[in-house]
């Protein structure tokens, strides 16, 4: 039976206006006419509305590999305090040491699926190795399960809310490093003999390896396809420079992800520039050899 208007969810908001942008000071849309997401830019309380009537589930993907399971507890408390609040999310933990996941308790419509996978020896390997193994899960498993996919670090903490205004086909995030250079300057695979080689009068943006996503059906495509690229590249006695973050960069030269994030969603905590109102997601300090070794 449909509602009637009485029935249906009233909203009140401000109305948008065509001659009065909500941001001036940052670039909002691509040329390719896909938004790029900065505080300001959205309403929250509009999205949440929409998605809930669609009845979407969120997947997290995260790798917690040897040493890196330090990082679980903070990374998925943060996660229950700002990470896609009032959703259902699946949490699929990726690691080689199921009993050290820790217990936290989640809310209400949020699941934990701790996923046992195989130990490498070199950091570079499971960093490279990852994009193969979420490809075989989104396709046996994460497909059946929810709709979207996001996939982040795990030595990360959220600060502030991330929800989602995220969400759509695919998606990458800006590398808060590198957003305000010339694509001359970005640290792309620049050796024709590599699979991620992009010229230096090529590129739009230079993306973050550490937060990415879309639809199951899409990081599918995304992951298998730069995991084939690996795997050419290592065939040939070659690594991209910055391992799969260079082959991430390579397919959104040709496959042009339909949302772009703003640094707000991959902070290093280096410096304040004005145009970042919010921190949603920061880098925790660690000691980068102890760890990897």
């Amino acid at each position: 039976m449909k509602k009637s208007r009485k029935q249906e969810a009233r909203m009140k908001f401000s109305q948008p206006e065509v001659m009065n942008p909500p941001r001036t000071d940052v670039l909002v849309m691509t040329p390719w006419f896909v938004p790029i997401v900065w505080d300001g830019t959205f309403n929250i309380n509009l999205l949440n509305q929409q998605f809930k009537l669609r009845d979407v589930k969120i997947g997290l993907t995260v790798f917690a590999i040897k040493k890196y399971v330090v990082f679980l507890q903070r990374f998925l408390e943060t996660a229950e305090k700002f990470f896609m609040v009032g959703h259902k999310v699946n949490y699929y933990i990726m690691t080689d040491q199921p009993k050290e996941v820790p217990n936290v308790t989640l809310g209400e419509g949020r699941s934990m699926i701790v996923l046992k996978i195989q130990r490498y020896a070199r950091w570079q390997d499971v960093s490279m190795r990852r994009m193969e193994i979420i490809s075989l899960f989104a396709k046996k498993q994460f497909i059946h399960e929810v709709d979207y996919l996001v996939c982040l670090d795990v030595h990360m903490k959220f600060s502030d809310c991330v929800g989602v205004e995220i969400l759509s086909n695919i998606f990458g995030t800006l590398h808060p490093g590198f957003f305000r250079m010339q694509r001359q300057n970005f640290t792309y695979e620049r050796r024709l003999e590599s699979q991620a080689y992009i010229a230096h009068d090529e590129g739009d943006f230079y993306y973050a390896g550490g937060f990415l996503g879309g639809t199951v059906e899409e990081v599918y495509k995304l992951t298998n396809q730069y995991h084939n690229a690996i795997m050419t590249d290592k065939a040939n006695s070659i690594e991209a420079l910055w391992h799969d973050e260079s082959h991430l960069n390579k397919y959104f030269l040709n496959h042009k992800p339909t949302k772009i994030l703003s640094p707000e969603y991959m902070w290093d905590c280096k410096g304040e520039p004005k145009v970042l109102r919010k921190r949603r997601f920061v880098i925790v300090p660690k000691n980068c050899d102890q760890i990897k070794n």
